[in-house]
């Protein structure tokens, strides 16, 4: 029953039943075998072990021919068209996982209220709810990329036109105090409710701070702007603003400024390692600045630093580290 659900679904979404093997789909991608399964698996999709296998359906094969193509047309570098598959099968993964689990809530309840547990049943209540659900989703998504290209496009203006580039930007960290201890005391809805608090409430932040979030781990969130008044009002306003129930843990918050590799939307570099480095070091409820960040906000009338000695941290021998605050001074 399952599987053929599966079926259907995979049949909807991909515009067709599975008609290539994978020697098939090379050939019509015009790419030799090794290259299309080392694409497919950077993607985040098995290879079947029988190369007789029917396995790819027509987009399938579309999808790889203009992959390769732009690889073609020098869009993308041969060098890093399998980092660049990676990149992507990641996100839509994690995309993913979340759409599904959000649409089996809804289908698992609308299950629930008609009672009819017939297989044949159910399994058609479930296309015709994925068929009203996923277009809609599907349209909500596409807008919000390209709105996200255009915000994208606008930041990187005048910067090599390449998916490598090395950029000025602040970069920070935002992550909550004793999370290991919170997850051995709380229960799953209750830390679920502390991570959405923690998650929407920072991204809503760097949103309106003109930054934007690099990624989100269990308890932290990387974000970066080019600003050094915006980073320092988005650090402020994550502490001044999110968790802020008197129940709630507290947060540590970390900048660093300077030359940063952008690589397929993550951020490398000294200055990530710093912002880190920062970020472990602040004592709960504060900020911690490099002293690049502190030297381009000094004379910025919102805040004033306070110099803290020197530290030898891990892969950095002088780290230079400022308290940032809110200067309420009239």
């Amino acid at each position: 029953m399952l599987s053929r659900i599966q079926s259907d679904i995979e049949e909807s979404l991909l515009g067709g039943p599975r008609c290539f093997t994978q020697t098939q789909i090379a050939e019509f991608a015009g790419v030799s075998r090794d290259r299309a399964d080392r694409l497919w698996v950077a993607m985040g999709f098995a290879v079947d072990g029988d190369p007789d296998a029917i396995m790819f359906t027509q987009q399938d094969a579309d999808a790889l021919k203009s992959l390769t193509s732009m690889v073609d047309r020098g869009i993308i570098s041969r060098s890093s068209e399998v980092a660049a598959a990676r990149s992507l099968g990641q996100s839509m993964s994690r995309l993913a996982e979340w759409q599904v689990s959000l649409i089996g809530t809804h289908i698992v309840d609308q299950l629930s209220e008609s009672g009819d547990q017939d297989p044949e049943s159910v399994r058609k209540l479930i296309l015709r709810l994925g068929s009203e659900i996923i277009p809609a989703v599907e349209s909500l998504q596409t807008y919000v990329w390209k709105r996200h290209v255009a915000s994208s496009t606008g930041r990187n203006v005048g910067n090599p036109g390449e998916e490598v580039a090395s950029r000025i930007l602040i970069v920070g960290f935002a992550d909550i105090v004793g999370y290991t201890s919170l997850t051995r005391g709380l229960d799953p809805t209750e830390l679920s409710d502390l991570l959405e608090r923690f998650e929407s409430a920072s991204a809503e932040i760097i949103g309106r701070n003109f930054g934007w979030i690099v990624k989100t781990v269990g308890d932290e969130v990387m974000f970066a702007a080019e600003s050094p008044h915006h980073a320092s009002e988005i650090a402020m306003q994550i502490q001044e603003s999110v968790l802020s129930d008197h129940d709630d843990p507290q947060l540590r918050v970390g900048l660093a400024m300077g030359p940063t590799l952008v690589r397929f939307g993550d951020l490398y570099g000294s200055v990530v390692n710093k912002a880190a480095r920062l970020t472990s070091s602040a004592r709960p409820g504060t900020v911690l600045i490099d002293s690049e960040l502190a030297g381009a906000v000094s004379a910025d009338a919102n805040f004033k630093l306070r110099h803290l000695r020197p530290r030898r941290v891990r892969g950095i021998d002088r780290l230079e580290q400022y308290v940032l605050r809110r200067n309420l001074e009239p």
